[in-house]
């Protein structure tokens, strides 16, 4: 926006012509400021007005770089100083302003608003540069944060691989951010049991990171409280906990999860689930089975009940839990094709190695990727 009356400096020898031009200039509703050269401009001149014959040479090129310049003559010049006004860069040049005043006028009026709209782009790009070496700031933060956080979140992570009463444990995460919607944890109970869960939070990054965390301590609170007596109760109660402390939060995040106990005396599985998918596969001998059983995911429903389920295990078999990455990971087209897919790579695979080896990994992950299996039973 232009000022109420912006100040016109007007470079001219002194004479009848430099004060028609100031008396035109005032009339037009500017306040003319007449000087005999360049050394009286000051930093409240928003135009400039000057002879051709005032400047010399390189004195229009000072004067344009600094102001916005328009040239003018009482009377057409054949001058080599017009030549250089005009490769200088004045905003135009106008023969006897006096007789055309309309035109001189509108070319002022022009040359101040090109000038307003040069002052504000140049206002906004130092904006902008100023509001972007910010941005690279907090994003340099964010990373470090960011980095920090994954490091803190690994360190939260069982040994792999790892035994615990006669089963032997591994695992391979792969975020597809810095941070981990996935999460899992392994642990002995005393000298008989083995407590596994498998968590996969809705979404990835930071958020859902947290909620992991959540989960670990809430676990963490139940198993406190444990006689370790009746695992086929400690695993639905545990569930249930979850989900009523992950509703209270308000953060509007829920979760697939499997949870996990063996008992070595017995060699049988207690497990209760979270909407896991895709389900776990159990695999004995050369037979690769889907685990049986379904329960909500925790976090979205109040009241629901997670019921335990039971299988005895075969002394040699292995249990492979992934999260819902690996589907990104698998070429078919449909989810039950996807599933019968992975089934055979588990069959055909004896390790962690040989089933990532099976996958089509690309350099940046969509979605979190966690693969765990648990094989037993070994003699520690």
């Amino acid at each position: 926006m232009l000022s109420a009356q912006p100040v016109i400096g007007l470079i001219d020898r002194p004479g009848a012509f430099r004060d028609r031009l100031a008396g035109l200039l005032e009339r037009f509703g500017y306040k003319a400021v007449a000087m005999d050269g360049l050394d009286a401009l000051t930093r409240r001149v928003s135009l400039v007005v000057v002879h051709i014959t005032a400047l010399e040479g390189r004195q229009w090129d000072d004067l344009a770089r600094r102001y916005p310049t328009l040239a003018v003559s009482d009377r057409t010049y054949d001058h080599v100083d017009i030549i250089s006004a005009i490769d200088a860069g004045v905003e135009d040049y106008l023969i006897d302003p006096v007789i055309n005043t309309s035109l001189f006028k509108r070319l002022i009026e022009r040359a101040l608003e090109d000038s307003e709209r040069r002052q504000a782009a140049v206002r906004d790009r130092d904006r902008l540069e100023a509001l972007n070496e910010q941005l690279q700031t907090h994003l340099t933060l964010l990373r470090e944060d960011l980095y920090a956080g994954g490091q803190i979140q690994r360190k939260l992570l069982p040994v792999s691989p790892q035994r615990l009463n006669g089963l032997e444990a591994s695992f391979w995460l792969a975020p597809s951010l810095y941070l981990s919607g996935d999460f899992l944890d392994y642990r002995a109970l005393g000298a008989h049991y083995s407590l596994f869960t498998f968590i996969d939070v809705s979404g990835h990054g930071a958020s859902s990171a947290f909620v992991t965390v959540l989960i670990k301590s809430l676990i963490q609170r139940v198993l406190a409280q444990w006689d370790g007596q009746h695992p086929e109760e400690l695993l639905p109660a545990m569930l249930t906990s979850l989900n009523e402390n992950l509703m209270e939060t308000g953060v509007g995040k829920h979760a697939a999860l499997f949870l996990g106990m063996i008992d070595r005396r017995s060699q049988t599985l207690f497990y209760s689930l979270g909407a896991q998918m895709p389900m776990p596969f159990i695999k004995e001998g050369n037979d690769v089975d889907v685990l049986s059983g379904d329960g909500p995911p925790i976090g979205l429903f109040p009241g629901v009940r997670f019921p335990v389920f039971e299988r005895v295990l075969d002394a040699g078999f292995s249990l492979w839990l992934c999260s819902d990455g690996v589907f990104d990971c698998l070429q078919a087209d449909t989810l039950d094709e996807k599933i019968e897919m992975l089934r055979l790579r588990v069959a055909e695979s004896a390790s962690i190695a040989d089933l990532k080896g099976s996958l089509t990994l690309g350099d940046a992950l969509p979605d979190d990727l966690t693969i765990m299996m648990l094989s037993g039973f070994h003699d520690d």
